[in-house]
């Protein structure tokens, strides 16, 4: 969640500066912002790569890295830069039911990430790598802050295949936290409610199988430790295990499958909200808090991917654990279904688990028909956050291997307070990865 921006203002004009120079800027080799900074162990294929040749794309645009020259590096310190702009302008129409049930929503152009991260490493034989990010709003910040500290962690080598990272990170839960929130093939997440996107902690990475086609990730996190932390709700534990059940690396085919667990501590009570697929709306369910001891969570997911087509879902069961309410159980669920029509596919990360960014062959990009249906549940046991349902229908244009611009429609149907309001979003992006 983040702090709104609003036309006039200064936040859209120095995004719209920073942008005019992505656009003009000239033909230098950028770094490449998809894999981890150091791969884990070995295999025939399948690592994200700069591509070696880049077409001259209709947008101007910096050139990926070449292979030979990735970083800006001494014999013992690599460091290379990470930048995210990305701006939004959301359109909304409501019934009188969805306005009395979340209020009037006014259309509204919103700075929706910038982000500068520095990565790299430091060693010889052995390196420890290193990442530092700080954000301005974004994906991973609270309403109450406008520029946040959203990484800061050190990484290290245990043996070939498994890496400890110890700081602030990603925890290990849910498909569409773990994964590049800006290159899902859908705007906005909608399992937010059950995840916590940072956290402090040390996470454990391990990448399994001959072709590194499984991984499992476990970490435990503290909020105390975090930086500038007021609360202490004990400790928070994550795990996910990945593995690829049918995989054609020649031909762009793999079924990928998952699951998940969570557990977040409490300090005597718990809330749960979130949006309807959008980040300037209003909170649209919403539970209070209410009082409870802890609370466990269980993730599914499965990306099939053939060429250009894939689909992706993911289903989470949160169970509460609180005496006063008998152990209410909330869940979400969504299906992605993408279709690239110039025939890239998305690369998979065996690294992580997870698919990366659209990497556009041609000079006019790649663009990407996107379908979705999603669904929230907040009622259980006399508790009352609300329900909805949502289709969402959108076309991404990854213009170069830098540049997207998408739009999208999405219609709700908003359960709550006894009644059944609907409402229509249309959502415009521009987004620069550096």
């Amino acid at each position: 969640m983040v702090m709104r921006a609003r036309l006039p203002g200064t936040s859209p004009v120095i995004m719209a500066m920073l942008m005019a120079g992505g656009l003009c800027a000239p033909d230098v080799r950028a770094q490449s912002t998809e894999s981890l900074y150091e791969p884990i162990g070995h295999h025939s294929g399948g690592d994200v790569h700069a591509v070696d040749e880049t077409p001259s794309y209709v947008v101007p645009d910096f050139a990926p890295a070449k292979a030979a020259d990735p970083n800006k590096e001494l014999p013992f310190f690599k460091i290379r830069l990470g930048l995210s702009l990305i701006g939004d302008w959301t359109d909304f129409s409501q019934d009188a039911v969805n306005e009395s049930q979340i209020g009037r929503q006014e259309n509204e152009f919103q700075v929706r990430s910038a982000r500068l991260s520095l990565i790299g490493s430091v060693g010889g034989d052995y390196r420890v790598s290193y990442q530092v990010s700080g954000e301005y709003k974004g994906f991973d910040t609270n309403p109450e802050q406008k520029w946040k500290l959203t990484d800061a962690s050190l990484t290290f080598p245990l043996g070939s295949r498994t890496k400890m990272t110890v700081g602030k990170t990603k925890e290990t839960f849910s498909y569409e936290m773990v994964g590049d929130s800006a290159n899902l093939p859908h705007s906005e997440r909608v399992l937010t409610p059950f995840f916590t996107s940072r956290n402090f902690g040390v996470r454990f990475v391990q990448v399994l199988g001959a072709n590194k086609a499984a991984t499992f990730s476990a970490g435990a996190y503290k909020d105390s430790w975090d930086f500038g932390s007021s609360t202490d709700r004990g400790w928070d534990y994550s795990a996910r295990m990945t593995g690829l059940i049918w995989d054609r690396p020649d031909h762009n085919e793999f079924l990928h499958v998952g699951v998940a667990y969570r557990h977040a501590a409490a300090d005597g009570t718990i809330r749960y909200s979130g949006r309807a697929e959008t980040n300037v709306g209003d909170v649209a369910i919403d539970t209070g808090k209410f009082a409870a001891q802890s609370s466990d969570g269980f993730a599914g997911e499965a990306l099939l991917n053939v060429g250009p087509v894939s689909f992706l879902g993911e289903y989470i069961l949160n169970r509460t654990n609180s005496r006063e309410f008998r152990d209410p159980v909330f869940h979400g669920w969504y299906v992605t279904g993408s279709w690239i029509l110039t025939g890239e596919t998305r690369p998979y990360d065996r690294n992580v688990g997870y698919a990366r960014r659209v990497i556009p062959k041609g000079r006019w990009g790649a663009p990407e028909l996107v379908a979705r249906y999603s669904e929230m549940d907040l009622d259980d046991n006399g508790i009352e956050g609300g329900r909805f349902k949502k289709t969402m229908l959108g076309l991404n244009w990854w213009a170069t291997t830098r540049w997207k611009f998408g739009a999208t429609w999405g219609h709700t149907w908003l359960d709550r307070f006894g009644e059944r309001g609907e409402s229509d979003t249309v959502l415009t992006r521009i987004q620069w990865i550096y």
